[in-house]
């Protein structure tokens, strides 16, 4: 069986999402049980110049949505990056999983040639749909939940590479 460009665009998305999920409850977990105020672990960054774990998972959750709406020809719903709590990161996430999960797979399967076209720090960027996912829209959402990863492992939360990676 062959993957279809849906397979290997959406549901990539939805499972790191679901991980993301998950390194923030183990994050939260991990500042209640040592008495941090968890607004100090939501404010953390790895560098003075990098988004703080908010900021990495609203890029997460921006790449994603994008990401899909994108290849699907479509408009993604715009989401303020107002979130500063476990509880509006988590909703963050479920919005962009719902955005996600409403997708119709007719829209992105066999549109690889779609022409997709986007700004990024002023210049004007042409893809086709899949050089677009394959070559920016993952690597860049991996990045950001990466950094999250990394924000909260750096922060002492007890996670692992299968934190990271989920069940199979």
């Amino acid at each position: 069986m062959a993957l279809s460009f849906y397979d290997i665009s959406v549901p990539i998305f939805l499972r790191g999402l679901g991980q993301l999920s998950h390194l923030l409850d183990k994050g939260l977990a991990h500042a209640q049980a040592s008495g941090i105020d968890p607004t100090t672990l939501v404010n953390a960054r790895l560098a003075p110049d990098m988004y703080p774990l908010a900021g990495q998972v609203q890029s997460a959750s921006d790449a994603s949505k994008l990401g899909t709406a994108r290849l699907a020809g479509l408009t993604a719903p715009s989401f303020p990056d107002t979130e500063t709590t476990y509880a509006e990161l988590q909703a963050r996430i479920a919005k962009t999983v719902d955005y996600l999960q409403s997708v119709d797979r007719a829209l992105i399967d066999g549109f690889e040639d779609r022409p997709v076209t986007m700004k990024a720090r002023g210049n004007e960027l042409n893809f086709t749909a899949q050089r677009y996912l394959l070559q920016f829209a993952l690597p860049n959402f991996f990045f950001h939940v990466t950094t999250a990863y990394d924000i909260l492992r750096h922060s002492g939360v007890a996670i692992g590479k299968m934190d990271y990676l989920g069940r199979f």
